[in-house]
């Protein structure tokens, strides 16, 4: 996975051809009608998802975005479909990191939710991080036990992925995870069986976090659209300090997500870094 490049001009001419900036998440999220997730984003069975390094992209830079996909949150993944994904991937390759690595998770609940974790590939080029993006179903779930399930995007990171950067570099990937509730705090192991297909250890959501950096810098976007969010949010901060990034506009998380990663990974001898953006980017 992720040996192919993003191609500005032909995102944007599929985009166009495609109806992604008029149509519905509905008739762009196919899974939705379908009412299940779609099956290569299964997690069962899955050993691990991998980003290495290649020819095109010698030195790979891992990111993992897990986008909340219930009730308040699911039209996050139609407005980064619509604009914001090119807006991403254009401006951290334009900051100066030339090998981003993307791979989506969708989250849920856990305790309620028929599919709680969605898995695509880590993935570089733009007509594949758009069928992930797409293929994502939008349960639209959550319930009302004051958490969503971001532990298991932590959870896969720990236990499910392997990275070239890691492993030939001791260099972190990034993982961001996108709401407006606070975390569940415990995973149990009858749950991870029921999600993964094995499973023999309950877990709490800071143990989760601590493996998880092990190998990620963790960060976490609360969107404050709602003062149930702005509760939330202070969880967060108490839990992360500074890694929780705290906005009202979720617009603005394509921004958030490239300053963090080009900050971090930036190759100053490679594209213009800075603060340059991509809000003229438009799709039809």
């Amino acid at each position: 996975m992720g040996s192919t490049r993003y191609d500005m001009d032909a995102r944007f001419d599929r985009a166009r051809k495609a109806g992604y900036g008029f149509k519905s998440a509905g008739e762009i999220f196919t899974q939705n009608a379908l009412g299940r997730a779609h099956e290569s984003m299964n997690p069962k069975g899955i050993s691990f998802r991998e980003s290495r390094d290649s020819e095109v992209h010698p030195n790979s830079v891992p990111i993992i975005l897990g986008l909340d996909v219930t009730g308040s949150m699911g039209h996050i993944p139609h407005e980064l479909i619509k604009e914001g994904l090119p807006k991403l991937m254009g401006g951290i390759i334009q900051g100066g990191v030339p090998d981003p690595a993307l791979l989506f998770l969708g989250i849920g609940d856990h305790e309620c939710d028929s599919f709680p974790l969605q898995v695509g590939q880590f993935e570089s080029g733009d007509e594949e991080l758009d069928m992930w993006l797409t293929r994502t179903y939008i349960e639209s779930g959550g319930g009302g036990n004051a958490g969503e399930s971001y532990l298991l995007a932590w959870y896969f990171a720990a236990f499910h992925t392997r990275t070239d950067a890691f492993e030939k570099r001791k260099q972190k990937g990034i993982l961001f995870t996108v709401g407006d509730e606070p975390c569940l705090k415990r995973l149990p192991a009858s749950a991870i069986r029921e999600i993964m297909g094995t499973g023999q250890h309950t877990y709490t959501h800071y143990e989760l976090l601590e493996e998880a950096r092990k190998r990620y810098e963790v960060y976490h976007i609360s969107v404050l659209h709602s003062e149930q969010a702005v509760r939330a949010d202070r969880g967060w901060k108490e839990l992360l300090g500074q890694n929780c990034l705290s906005i009202a506009d979720h617009r603005q998380i394509p921004d958030v997500i490239k300053g963090i990663i080009c900050n971090t990974f930036k190759n100053e001898s490679s594209g213009t870094a800075g603060n340059t953006g991509f809000d003229h980017i438009q799709m039809f």
